[in-house]
């Protein structure tokens, strides 16, 4: 099931824009509705202004109607297994549940598969805000 991922996600790092830190990163997201969704990290010269693949294929599933995260995959052309960072597992645990699969990726493939709960034991949690 991840292999159509890791694909998705290899290509979204193909269309990386990053000509600053030359540090390529693609995400892929099944959704509830099966669908995969894409992204790729955006830099900026104003540095801070940039976003990452993960955050990118997360606005993609929102705008093509998906809501929920069952699977993510993410890849880094520079480096093996590049978990999403800190911010961006907040983001991903506003759509997925502490079960979501994410898998980590290099060239050959899925190296390392973790659930969000392992990934962000502690994330702030949506249904405590009502």
């Amino acid at each position: 099931m991840s292999e159509d991922l890791f694909k998705a996600a290899r290509s979204a790092m193909e269309r990386a824009y990053a000509p600053y830190s030359k540090f390529p990163v693609g995400a892929a997201i099944r959704a509830e509705d099966g669908q995969i969704y894409v992204g790729a990290n955006i830099e900026n010269l104003s540095f801070p202004q940039g976003w990452c693949a993960e955050p990118t294929a997360i606005g993609n599933m929102i705008m093509g109607g998906g809501r929920r995260i069952v699977e993510m995959a993410v890849i880094a052309e520079k480096l093996s297994c590049c978990p999403p960072c800190g911010g961006c597992r907040q983001k991903i645990a506003e759509f997925a549940d502490r079960h979501t699969r994410v898998y980590l990726c290099d060239e050959a493939g899925v190296q390392k598969t973790l659930t969000m709960d392992e990934l962000l034991p502690l994330a702030f949690q949506t249904d405590v805000i009502g």
